[in-house]
């Protein structure tokens, strides 16, 4: 998902700030000076289901069927009319088949917990005690890297420096997210087991798929999960999101990327507002997705986005960041600084992310996920011209040309990508082109089969450029 690390350097006093109390999500109403902690709104617009809506919903959860059309379709229902808070654990589990996962992994949570334990008894490091094992993980990598081994390390080590790297990177991240929470704020007892928690599914994760490790931005997705889920439960979601398809398997970078070219298709005057003021999109786009909007301040508006990105994946991410930028396209386009157009993306206003503004907005906007196949096939192609020297290649002899390396070598098929365009386009464009489209006895009898007929025999000559504004679509037929 990501791959950035942090190389800043961290203080290791902890944010003082007065509370309040807390909020019905958990968050801290503070007085602080600390404007970015200020940024949170504490006034909530979520609608609430009536006892007989609850237990519908607790009946369909019941029965719950994940590859049912019907049972997808009813949770959404649910979605539009507001999930309650206190089922929002069990429709996640049931959107993301967390236990189908379990089941089928060989991987044990418990019995990795256990082996990660000795490592962090020879460095001398607590989950219990963050602060100080950011000291001790600081000074162990210090000595490490001077290739001098700590006073109180055992001659066989159980940790490798990779291990230390992750372990203090983890622990320093933990300072960072959400810190007005009251499952990860201060010292009290919930706090330090809050903090424990999210430790031990990082640390977890990190063995459990090496080849993505740890990044930033897991740590805010995981501690979301811990609010909603038991320890293992947020350990094996976090498992799914990271890992199908359906949601964040590819690199953020690169999804930011194909939201760039998403952004200017759709948004293609305020896409170059937004560039000749110098701002990149991947400079909002990725911390967006990195951390799944949870910067925006209104935490009711968050959770109803992350139920929408537990149903239909990637879909709803570009769907959210489509909407944010609608609803400020009017501001942005009279903003001609740089400075001023960055931090309304980076932190988007309250008036704008309140659930009540936010999320009917969400509901109406669509974005097909041909539309983001397409994207992310014209982003593989500028990757692939920008960076032959990447591509496999074999020996070839002096003077011969360069054979044009395949396109399948670099994307999946696109036909999956025409048969949700032809799905879309059926339904959107019918009723205006059936007349001249197709014969009256074929649309008599068929006329949605007799059309899509006559629509791909005529794909094979000349795309239709009138009906799909997408740029250039020479390139996508291979």
């Amino acid at each position: 998902w990501g791959r950035r690390r942090s190389s800043s350097t961290f203080s290791i006093k902890r944010r003082t700030t007065e509370s309040l109390g807390f909020d019905e999500f958990g968050f801290a109403h503070t007085k602080g000076k600390d404007q970015k902690l200020q940024h949170r709104c504490h006034h909530y617009s979520y609608p609430q289901l009536n006892a007989r809506r609850v237990k519908e919903l607790c009946e369909l959860l019941s029965y719950w069927n994940g590859s049912s059309f019907i049972c997808r379709s009813q949770i959404e229902r649910f979605m539009r009319m507001g999930i309650p808070p206190a089922l929002r654990g069990r429709v996640w589990k049931c959107l993301l088949n967390i236990d189908k996962l379990r089941e089928s992994s060989a991987f044990n949570y418990q019995k990795c917990l256990d082996e990660i334990r000795g490592p962090l008894v020879d460095l001398g490091v607590s989950e219990y005690g963050i602060i100080s094992a950011i000291a001790t993980l600081n000074d162990t990598e210090n000595d490490l890297g001077s290739n001098r081994l700590p006073s109180h390390c055992p001659p066989d080590l159980a940790y490798s420096s990779a291990d230390v790297t992750i372990f203090r990177q983890i622990a320093l991240d933990l300072q960072r997210s959400f810190p007005t929470h009251r499952t990860l704020m201060g010292e009290s007892p919930e706090a330090i087991e809050g903090q424990a928690k999210l430790f031990r599914v990082l640390i977890a994760y990190a063995k459990y798929n090496p080849k993505i490790g740890y990044s930033q931005g897991m740590s805010y997705i995981a501690a979301v999960l811990l609010m909603n889920l038991s320890e293992e439960e947020a350990f094996w979601a976090l498992g799914v999101l990271l890992e199908k398809p359906k949601y964040l398997s590819e690199l953020i970078q690169h999804q930011a990327m194909v939201f760039h070219q998403f952004l200017k298709h759709r948004k293609p005057q305020l896409s170059k507002h937004i560039e000749d003021v110098r701002v990149s999109p991947i400079h909002f786009v990725i911390p967006w997705f990195l951390t799944l909007f949870t910067s925006l301040p209104c935490w009711d508006s968050v959770l109803a986005i992350w139920d929408l990105i537990m149903l239909h994946g990637l879909s709803a991410v570009f769907r959210t960041g489509l909407t944010i930028i609608q609803l400020l396209e009017s501001r942005l386009m009279n903003l001609t600084d740089e400075a001023a157009v960055l931090p309304m993306l980076l932190r988007v206003p309250v008036d704008v992310s309140q659930h009540c503004v936010l999320l009917p907005a969400l509901w109406s906007t669509e974005v097909q996920e041909w539309e983001i196949k397409c994207m992310n096939s014209l982003v593989l192609e500028e990757t692939e011209g920008h960076h032959p020297a990447s591509c496999p290649s074999g020996p070839r002899e002096r003077g011969a040309k360069s054979k044009p390396i395949s396109n399948q070598a670099f994307r999946p098929s696109l036909a999956p990508v025409f048969v949700d365009m032809f799905d879309n386009l059926l339904y959107r464009y019918y009723d205006r082109l059936r007349p001249t489209c197709c014969s009256p006895v074929l649309s008599s009898f068929y006329p949605l089969s007799g059309f899509l007929l006559l629509w791909t025999s005529a794909l094979s000559s000349t795309p239709p450029r009138h009906l799909f504004p997408l740029g250039d679509f020479n390139s996508l037929f291979v």
